[in-house]
């Protein structure tokens, strides 16, 4: 990449917004926070591809992210305990990966609302099994007795240390997904998005790639799930509630998912404020929250940055690109 293009790259100033960020006065005070950001990013980066790039309204995708909360603590106080939390890390991302594997299957020829009932279904399938596997998930009582231990011999017990191992997922998981969404089954993916019906008859198997996107995207949901069960220290059951789905559906549709890449990182950033900061001072930052969603996509359908790009519904692929 040409040092002008790097230069314009978006991702360079979020990587160094964020590098700095436990150096910011106020907000470098919660620096759990931050953590919980950065997840949130790779968690509705993971969906994007599947909304904003396949069309796939997989409105029950806090399952997956439930899965790698689940499948990183049953590793960690069964398998690992005291040997690092890598191991729990890598498994807790297969997790999320093995469940939208297993559905994905099922539903891969499924289109719109019947692919969206049959996914949030999933959540709440997942959602019934840990409240009652008591012997298992732990029940109401959920998983606690995690632990911050070590990663690869390095000391993360500490919130800061443990911010920038989340930072450093979130580098390389940005920089993959974004890899994956301009190589060219990113393309296919686009052309099944626009018209499936056409992709099938350039020769395209439309329910293999959609499969195959939302088994990819269930393995950073996990990952990002994984990443918070032991920032929390605990996994609970209420992580497959259906809120959990809707916030990552209104996160990118409120930040332009449709329109630009870097749309859920802008309306990931949007939504976390609100709730932990501004939620802090009025109880009722949920009315005002929705007010603000049902303005913007009234004015915009495609979000926020439907405002201000000029990339006409191609995810943060330029017109010259295209015609190239």
């Amino acid at each position: 990449m040409r040092p002008k293009s790097i230069l314009r790259d978006p991702y360079l100033y979020i990587f160094l917004a964020f590098a700095l960020y436990p150096f910011y006065p106020f907000l470098g005070n919660f620096t759990s926070l931050g953590s919980e950001l950065l997840l949130f990013f790779i968690f509705t980066l993971s969906f994007n591809l599947c909304l904003g790039y396949t069309a796939l309204p997989s409105f029950g995708h806090g399952a997956l992210y439930g899965m790698g909360t689940f499948g990183a603590a049953l590793t960690f106080l069964h398998l690992t305990p005291g040997l690092g939390i890598g191991l729990s890390i890598l498994i807790g991302g297969l997790t999320g990966m093995l469940g939208a594997t297993a559905v994905g299957w099922l539903i891969r020829d499924k289109k719109g609302i019947y692919f969206a009932m049959m996914t949030v279904a999933f959540s709440q399938v997942m959602f019934g099994l840990c409240w009652r596997w008591d012997e298992v998930t732990g029940g109401e009582s959920g998983l606690t007795g995690i632990s911050r231990t070590s990663f690869l011999g390095l000391d993360i017990s500490g919130s800061v240390p443990y911010y920038y191992l989340c930072f450093a997922f979130f580098v390389v998981c940005a920089i993959v997904i974004r890899i994956i969404a301009r190589s060219s089954f990113g393309m296919t993916l686009q052309s099944i998005r626009q018209n499936p019906v056409r992709a099938t008859y350039l020769g395209y198997n439309t329910g293999f790639y959609k499969f195959l996107v939302y088994a990819l995207s269930g393995f950073f949901a996990g990952l990002a799930g994984a990443l918070y069960c032991f920032l929390a220290g605990a996994a609970f059951a209420d992580i497959f509630d259906w809120t959990k789905s809707g916030d990552v559906v209104i996160a990118t549709l409120l930040g332009g998912g449709t329109a630009s890449f870097y749309g859920p990182i802008v309306g990931s950033l949007i939504f976390l404020v609100c709730k932990e900061l501004i939620s802090a001072f009025w109880e009722n930052w949920l009315l005002a929250y929705g007010l603000f969603f049902v303005l913007i996509i009234l004015i915009c359908p495609r979000g926020l940055l439907g405002l201000i790009t000029d990339k006409d519904h191609t995810c943060g692929i330029s017109k010259e690109k295209r015609e190239s």
